[in-house]
């Protein structure tokens, strides 16, 4: 049996950097503020050893700056609840009704989208059964089970590069896999990369299947993406950083998107749908950083709130 909430003015799904940063802010204007987190607040921070280009910390661990985020934002009275959100859909009367999994449904003015995405699959033969047996998609949690191990990371942007690097902490061989015969990581990522002894890039090629024994990934299969050619590379992991799907489907209703999905905002970060605003990874734009997020963040709260004051100038119910 489903329950009704209607005690605050804003909701904010997702906790992550933009989540933590909008409650933050939400609780300094003094609005009555929900953060709705499935699991640990700091999202893409866990699966992040160190952060190094956060303004203020030379280097701090993802933890870390994940904790002090929550820390701040309960300081000003954001309360952080555990909910795993289903779906959020405007209604006719203007309010939003965000449903959870809990069966707890919360009528509120204003919602703050900050779900992120969801790590992209290859999509190729024996990656899902192999998945948590070999297959991964977070060096930080899984790394230390490959001690010794070779093993090999797919993709060619920023993530894969700094993990491939990370992850010649335990591995004794780590080959990156790209399909492209140049990276698009970022210059002193890719000079980090290139410097490192235990690292070997494996240009034009793709990955056709993964195949293993009881224990775990044992081989992968290669194509050559120029001349078809195809071969097998010999690894215990195998660490996919190809991208990440934003987590948009859970607006009902129709809103402004691009072709992959990601959000259409305005300056102020208020989506097609007035009331429903959207910060972080899953919204358009060019750059996905933990500055950006918290950026958009800050930008959305403060514009929440006035959107909040412009409904009560108007007479109009900022409260179920």
């Amino acid at each position: 049996m489903s329950s009704i909430n209607t005690d605050y003015e804003l909701i904010i799904i997702g906790g992550g950097p933009a989540g933590l940063c909008a409650a933050m802010y939400a609780g300094r204007g003094l609005l009555k503020v929900a953060l709705l987190e499935r699991g640990t607040t700091g999202g893409e921070l866990l699966n992040t050893e160190l952060i190094e280009d956060y303004p203020g910390f030379v280097s701090i661990t993802g933890r870390e700056l994940a904790k002090k985020m929550t820390e701040h934002a309960e300081a000003f009275g954001a309360e952080i609840r555990q909910e795993n959100v289903e779906w959020v859909e405007k209604r006719d009367d203007g309010m939003f009704e965000v449903h959870c999994t809990s069966g707890t449904v919360y009528h509120t003015p204003t919602v703050i989208l900050t779900a992120g995405g969801t790590p992209t699959k290859l999509g190729v033969p024996g990656e899902l059964e192999y998945a948590g047996r070999g297959v991964s998609y977070c060096a930080v949690c899984d790394g230390a089970f490959f001690k010794g191990d070779v093993i090999a990371v797919i993709g060619g942007g920023d993530a894969a590069v700094e993990e491939a690097d990370y992850l010649t902490r335990f591995a004794s061989r780590v080959y990156l896999i790209h399909r492209r015969d140049e990276l698009r990581a970022s210059k002193i990522l890719q000079e980090r990369l290139f410097a490192n002894p235990k690292i070997e890039i494996i240009w034009n090629r793709k990955v056709l299947e993964m195949t293993g024994d009881p224990g775990g990934l044992q081989k992968l299969e290669l194509e050559d993406t120029v001349t078809g050619e195809r071969s097998d590379l010999a690894v215990t992991g195998a660490f996919v950083f190809i991208g990440f799907r934003p987590n948009s489907g859970l607006i009902r209703g129709h809103f402004d998107h691009d072709a992959s999905g990601y959000i259409v905002t305005d300056d102020r970060m208020q989506t097609s749908i007035p009331g429903l605003f959207a910060a972080g990874d899953l919204r358009v734009q060019l750059t996905r950083q933990v500055t950006t997020a918290v950026g958009d963040a800050t930008t959305a709260a403060i514009a929440v709130e006035k959107y909040l004051t412009d409904r009560k100038t108007q007479g109009i119910p900022v409260q179920a």
